[in-house]
Order: structure tokens, then C-alpha cells, then sequence
């Protein structure tokens, strides 16, 4: 089923320069590894060489973080939409 993926926009043109990005899947993870088959260049800013989620980058399902849900086997619907939020460091 198509599951709508919403990236931010510093990683917009790593995807086509798209603010929305359809993927078919039936789980969060599933959705994410489509979503880097459809848009290769954002592999390396989503996931680590290991295949990893990178710590830096946060995934939330509607609203929910998915690390409180369960994480990429958290199963997704075709009303949902998987937000993509890059931690943003900073400091003095």
C-alpha cells in the first residue's frame, strides 16, 4: 500500500527535490529502504555503512517516535505518513 514519507528540507534534494515521496510498504522499515531504492543519494544521510538508522536521524509515524513503538517492524497503514526529522546539533 502507498505510504506517504515526508522529507525535510535539507535532504530535499537528495530526493528529487520532493517534499513528499510515496513508497509501497507495509512496515516503517520497509518504507525507508524503498524510499533509498527510489532516492539512492539519501542512503548514506539516513543509514550507516552497516545498514543502521543513524543516531541523528529521527523517524516518527504520524506523530509517534518509532523508537517507542517498535522501531522499523512498526507496521504502517496507507493513512499514515512517516515524517523524517534530522537531529539538529548546536551549541556555543
Amino acid at each position: 500500500m502507498p505510504i506517504k514519507v515526508l522529507i525535510p528540507t535539507p535532504l530535499r534534494s537528495y530526493a528529487g527535490k520532493q517534499a513528499i515521496v510515496e513508497v509501497t510498504a507495509q512496515t516503517v522499515g520497509e518504507a525507508l529502504s524503498n524510499l533509498v531504492v527510489q532516492n539512492p543519494d539519501l542512503r548514506k544521510h539516513l543509514f550507516s555503512e552497516d545498514g543502521k538508522m543513524r543516531s541523528f536521524v529521527n523517524v516518527y509515524l504520524n506523530d509517534e517516535d518509532i523508537r517507542y513503538l517498535s522501531k522499523d517492524a512498526t507496521p504502517v497503514k496507507e493513512t499514515d505518513a512517516i515524517s523524517i526529522v534530522p537531529s539538529v546539533a548546536g551549541g556555543r
